[in-house]
């Protein structure tokens, strides 16, 4: 090996040839444009997935909890408060926290309009470090007063209401008579902070209040919730955690995943990966495909030297690897070339935020980065292998060659 390495390396060195220094810069450049599309095409990706699904996360937690119903509604049933599972889950590693929920429909009307929302009452336990990031106006609500009429609301129905914070706004209810019959009721509450999550589908419905409110409009008692979030501190467990929760809860509760729960989200999400992976085959191909040619280049240009090797008694596969160590040192300088420029756009893009995107169809006002060095790394490394293996295919060409022939070309 030593002999296919030493010749390489004069080769390398003593490229004197105009056309073979042309035909190398073009190799490198091309290997190195593909693995930056990858590098950026891959950090982007991960950035959206982990961005988003933060979001999500941050709004629903990671496991959802609540009685099992067959009506589509989004005012909930009430399960009692569960202070064996809340003590269970307080001593379990994967758990970061459990808060509790309840939800009722409502109609906010301030003059002539009227918006549909959904309040959601948390209590005291509210997980705001997950939260308080997207709120963009005011503060978090207040649980000293007995009353606790402070309302969350969202940017998108804020600016079609019209309300600012400090504003009240009169939210109205219908609720099931005791014969059946509906009547209305009434209750007024006070802007003190709007959110922005950017998920349009979540802002434009829900706001955020005191639990207690949700109590008292539907008439249950102090014990009583409309469901549990559980927050975990790797995702990665979900599915695992989901059963043992399922184990330790009421049977006719309902425990779902926030997969389960709104699986379109992810699905978009799992959507984008496969888009990812389509990008990382069309780019490998290229470099592949692009090494192959420079390859074969190389070889017909270097057509005496071969016949030379062959003619003093070196066997094909020593001229093979001399080639395969050339094409090599080319790949290895197009990937640094290439780490160095995809890890460049992609800081410019964390510090910058050069790419922007409409928030309505993105989730995402900035195109988010992820830079993950271990995807990278094998991002490197299987560009390098599978360029190599499909470099020895047009290196076979090296044994067709005549040795008097090659001598005799020019």
């Amino acid at each position: 090996m030593r002999f296919p390495f030493y010749i390489a390396r004069r080769i390398i060195r003593n490229e004197t040839r105009s056309f073979s220094r042309l035909i190398i810069v073009i190799a490198r450049i091309a290997i190195a444009l593909s693995l930056a599309v990858m590098i950026v095409a891959s950090s982007m990706v991960n950035g959206f997935r982990d961005t988003i699904s933060s979001k999500i996360y941050g709004f629903w937690g990671h496991i959802n909890i609540s009685k099992e119903s067959l009506r589509s509604s989004f005012d909930d049933l009430p399960i009692p408060y569960d202070t064996a599972f809340m003590e269970w889950a307080a001593q379990q590693d994967a758990i970061e926290t459990v808060q509790v929920y309840a939800r009722k429909a409502g109609i906010i009307k301030k003059g002539g309009s009227m918006e549909g929302v959904i309040l959601k009452g948390v209590d005291d336990h509210f997980y705001w470090d997950g939260f308080r990031q997207y709120i963009i106006a005011g503060d978090t609500l207040s649980y000293n007063s007995d009353s606790g009429e402070d309302m969350l609301l969202s940017r998108s129905v804020a600016e079609r209401m019209q309300l600012q914070v400090g504003d009240s706004a009169l939210l109205h209810f219908i609720d099931n008579g005791s014969q059946g019959n509906f009547r209305q009721r009434y209750k007024r509450f006070r802007v003190a902070g709007i959110y922005n999550t950017g998920l349009e589908e979540f802002d434009k419905l829900f706001a955020l209040v005191d639990i207690r409110q949700i109590r008292d409009l539907n008439n249950w008692n102090g014990n009583e919730v409309g469901g549990y979030e559980v927050f975990l501190k790797d995702p990665s467990d979900m599915q695992a955690v989901a059963d043992e929760v399922q184990f330790q809860t009421n049977p006719f509760w309902n425990v779902q995943t926030v997969y389960q729960l709104i699986p379109g989200i992810f699905d978009w999400l799992n959507l984008q990966k496969i888009n990812e992976r389509i990008i990382l085959i069309l780019m490998l191909v290229v470099a592949v495909i692009n090494m192959i040619t420079s390859l074969l280049i190389l070889i017909l240009e270097r057509t005496r030297m071969i016949g030379s090797l062959k003619a003093m008694g070196a066997t094909n596969g020593n001229i093979r690897w001399i080639f395969l160590f050339k094409s090599a040192h080319i790949i290895i300088w197009g990937l640094v070339l290439g780490n160095l420029l995809g890890l460049g756009i992609c800081y410019l893009q964390q510090t910058f935020g050069i790419i922007r995107l409409p928030e309505a169809s993105y989730y995402v006002t900035v195109a988010p980065v992820a830079i993950r060095y271990g995807e990278i790394l094998l991002l490197n490394a299987g560009t390098l292998v599978v360029s190599l293996a499909f470099l020895v295919i047009p290196s076979v060409l090296v044994a067709r060659i005549d040795p008097v022939k090659a001598l005799r070309f020019n």
